[in-house]
């Protein structure tokens, strides 16, 4: 079980880099998170709804992902509640008083799934969740020691020295989790280092002798096009260059599935910007509204902050807008919710006014739409596409321009419900040019993704103790 002395240390990308590892050299290998955090989903071929992350993992392997490979997700909408998905299903809600009571009886769900998952596998890479040191969180755990005790698995804890403070941070994780948890840990991973790593030989014996467990690997930051479950900036880039398309996301507060934009961030031909104000919105060719888990209370902030207005002067100067999923809904005439579901994206019992730029209107529906795309393009003809659909409300589909539901009569205006969109570079590129732009590159974004996860394998493969990486080569028997 890979566990972090914080969020975004690299836990999810090392596990990924790690199962790419083991599928590389013959190993039947499959990724488990028993409870994730975020509002970036995948749909399983089953039709079930899990983290992005272990999608990614998933594909590392070589595998498709099933629900047993994140029992629990946990999609917040507020800072006070969450959606609860258990195995790929809307279980209800979590609300942040009842967090650590409603949680554990989650417990043996988790188990079960992972009990699947070595039944079906050599070997279960597990990725932790935040910190397994808050005190304030550990009662009630499933997501890290709580897990890995029940579970009865070995932990590698990682730190990321890039944040500055990593030997304080894996000495403080001990020192908290003290007798009770600790001796789970079987080593450190230190993650993202810049430089010589023999200016690290004083400090790695210090915190050996300190703390009784070795350090097995030093991993080096690499420069890798992999989507970032938690943060979307990643790709955005230098102004000074010349572009040949400027795209502008905008970020609004429960924005998701953001690595939507991933294949158009990682071409050198575009420039990607994520604005999150009126005064970040420059000039741009291309302003895209990205999926949402709060539709309504999310236009709503599009309204309030200035941002529909932008988007008319965008438009009368013949610039284009394109929405996916929630941005797609925001874009239609209006949004019903007369079933007043406690579960659907809007705000609960609440109607709105859209942005009347699209001819459609949505009905929000109680049951979640959740399924694989695969199919060939209407327009621009003859391209196939894949990728996912994960969406409460239901709108008019013009079907002579799937993969898109529908665009304004100026051509301006384009919708989709389709999440992945972008990944095949010759529809990319194909509907691009329908817009004017001229896109020279059409590389596949899974070519770019697997390219980075050999990379990581071929790092970790070099960084990681002999021993140590022994014991994963090594399949059960």
């Amino acid at each position: 079980m890979i566990q972090g002395t914080a969020s975004g240390v690299g836990k999810s990308v090392l596990v990924a880099g790690l199962c790419r590892l083991l599928a590389r050299n013959g190993i039947k290998v499959a990724p488990f998170k028993p409870q994730n955090m975020s509002n970036n989903a995948a749909v399983t071929a089953d039709g079930g709804e899990i983290g992005r992350a272990q999608a990614l993992q998933a594909f590392a392997c070589g595998i498709q992902p099933t629900v047993d490979m994140n029992p629990v997700l946990i999609k917040p909408e507020s800072n006070q509640k969450a959606q609860l998905i258990v195995r790929g299903k809307v279980h209800g809600r979590l609300h942040a008083k009842r967090f650590r009571k409603d949680r554990i009886a989650l417990l043996d769900t988790v188990l079960q799934s992972f009990d699947t998952l070595q039944q079906q596998y050599d070997m279960v890479i597990i990725e932790g969740a935040g910190c397994p040191a808050e005190p304030n969180l550990m009662d009630g755990d499933i997501a890290n020691m709580g897990f890995a005790q029940a579970a009865d698995v070995p932990v590698w804890l990682v730190g990321d020295i890039d944040k500055g403070g990593v030997f304080a941070s894996l000495k403080g994780c001990i020192d908290i989790l003290q007798d009770k948890h600790s001796h789970r840990i079987q080593a450190f991973l230190i993650n993202r280092f810049r430089g010589n790593v023999t200016l690290l030989d004083d400090a790695l014996i210090w915190l050996e002798h300190d703390t009784h467990k070795p350090v097995i690997g030093v991993i080096p930051m690499l420069d890798l096009d992999l989507p970032e479950e938690d943060s979307p900036f990643k790709h955005e880039q230098a102004s000074e260059k010349q572009h040949q398309l400027h795209i502008s996301v905008i970020a609004y507060p429960r924005m998701s599935n953001h690595d939507d934009l991933d294949p158009l961030a990682s071409d050198a031909d575009i420039q990607v910007s994520f604005v999150r104000s009126t005064d970040e919105l420059q000039p741009c060719d291309l302003i895209i509204l990205p999926g949402s888990k709060h539709v309504s209370s999310d236009l709503n902030w599009l309204k309030t902050q200035g941002f529909v207005e932008k988007i008319q002067q965008h438009l009368r100067y013949q610039g284009k807008v394109l929405g996916i999923c929630g941005g797609l809904q925001m874009l239609g005439s209006h949004i019903e919710d007369a079933a007043h579901d406690a579960f659907t994206s809007s705000i609960e019992g609440e109607s709105c006014q859209g942005l009347n730029l699209l001819p459609i209107h949505t009905q929000m529906m109680p049951e979640k739409t959740l399924q694989q795309v695969q199919q060939t393009t209407r327009f621009p003809q003859g391209h196939l596409v894949t990728g996912y659909e994960i969406h409460h409300g239901i709108s008019h589909t013009d079907e002579s321009l799937f993969p898109f539901v529908a665009c304004s009569a100026d051509n301006q205006v384009w919708g989709t419900y389709v999440h992945g969109l972008f990944e095949q570079g010759e529809f990319r590129q194909a509907w691009l040019h329908e817009l004017g732009f001229k896109i020279t590159n059409h590389t596949n974004q899974q070519d770019r993704t697997l390219a980075s996860l050999d990379m990581l394998a071929d790092q970790l493969e070099e960084s990681l103790h002999p021993q140590y990486l022994q014991q994963l080569l090594t399949p059960k028997v």
